[in-house]
């Protein structure tokens, strides 16, 4: 197979200076000198959903997923920081992991998907 990992994610965005240094400041993605942000080896889920899906917001053609490492401490950042949270007992389990629901200032969707422990 040739494809080994995902190269880059591109998006247009109102105020892309502001809106790399918000994803740099809260999530620890990209930005500073270089947006190049090397990841952590693990697993990159690829799906193409239903245009009907419900999974995120109708009139989003995409969403964000990201790995994290301590999904609690993370939120807790998060909402001193004033950004809203979603969470949902319903959609963690043993099988898949944690998640959490968040938007970028202009309303990107973005998962925090925590996986399950190995082991």
């Amino acid at each position: 197979m040739s494809v080994i990992g995902i190269g880059g994610v591109f998006f247009r965005a109102r105020d892309p200076a502001a809106l790399q240094e918000w994803y740099l400041t809260h999530l620890g993605v990209g930005g500073g000198e270089s947006p190049v942000w090397m990841q952590g080896a693990g697993p990159t889920v690829f799906m193409p959903f239903a245009h009907d899906t419900d999974y995120f917001a109708a009139d989003k053609q995409w969403m964000l997923n990201f790995r994290v490492v301590d999904l609690d401490r993370l939120l807790a950042k998060l909402r001193k920081a004033g950004i809203a949270i979603a969470t949902d007992a319903s959609w963690d389990s043993h099988e898949t992991g944690r998640f959490a629901r968040i938007h970028d200032p202009e309303g990107n969707p973005i998962e925090l998907w925590e996986p399950p422990i190995e082991g």
